[in-house]
């Protein structure tokens, strides 16, 4: 599975690594979440951002507010978070958003890092 999206995943980091070089840390969630989107399409990668993401609870839909940040390719979610550090429900999040969508992998990006490699976590499911 890893392999399938390794070169997708090695060139969302890219753009990732390439807002967090012009940006650096220290800004809010939304303005490193549109900025990669602006990356991510000027590379041909087919991305839209906030998605919602109902939950099916015994057969009913329930919309609760859930929203991805980012879809590249209808196959890898993108979590942007700007947090002094990741925490568990971070990544709990991230496995959440992968069992609603059925995609399979995710990348949790946090870009209140000095090295952007600290802050970047692959979850495949």
């Amino acid at each position: 599975m890893e392999l399938l999206y390794k070169d997708l995943t090695g060139k969302i980091i890219d753009c990732a690594i390439t807002v967090h070089k012009l940006l650096g840390p220290g800004l809010l969630e939304s303005a490193y979440e549109e900025c990669l989107l602006f990356e991510l399409n000027a590379c041909g990668l087919s991305t839209i951002k906030q998605i919602p993401m109902p939950l099916i609870y015994k057969g009913k839909k329930l919309d609760l507010g859930y929203r991805i940040d980012l879809l590249v390719d209808e196959k890898v979610i993108i979590e942007v978070k700007a947090v002094d550090a990741l925490n568990p429900v971070h990544l709990a999040q991230v496995m959440t958003y992968l069992k609603l969508s059925g995609c399979r992998i995710g990348l949790l990006i946090n870009f209140n890092v000095q090295f952007l490699k600290e802050g970047i976590r692959r979850i495949i499911v």
